[in-house]
């Protein structure tokens, strides 16, 4: 395994995961697969991959969500990229269409914070 040389860095991941579904469970699962799939590389450049539903997930099961969209939904799952966001360092924003995604880069951008748009482009990724 590759032991970083470069600034460690919290990076959250932000891509479609809703986006796209019709709210189908099964391409909602394709969609966190996709999100996951850059994470062992981050980790592997000596970053800290996040991804919000890692969160937001247990938290709406423990909520008692009873269905994608209802308003315990809308109270926690953007709400916890942007508390994560306070805490990260950068975004890599994969493709996508994502208006969650797209709040988060605006966001991490009016905070300073570094986006990425591939991962290559991020220190220890290339």
């Amino acid at each position: 395994m590759k032991q970083a040389t470069v600034q460690p860095l919290m990076i959250l991941i932000a891509g479609p995961y809703r986006s796209g579904t019709n709210d189908d469970p099964a391409l909602m699962a394709r969609n966190l697969r996709a999100l996951e799939a850059v994470a062992l590389p981050l980790y592997r450049a000596g970053h800290t991959p996040m991804i919000g539903e890692w969160v937001a997930l247990p938290l709406l099961r423990e909520a008692g969500s009873a269905r994608i969209g209802d308003a315990l939904w809308e109270e926690i799952l953007y709400p916890v990229a942007h508390r994560l966001l306070m805490k990260c360092d950068a975004v890599l924003r994969i493709e996508g269409a994502s208006k969650g995604a797209d709040n988060d880069v605006r966001l991490a951008l009016e905070r300073g914070l570094k986006v990425y748009h591939r991962l290559a482009d991020v220190p220890g990724c290339a």
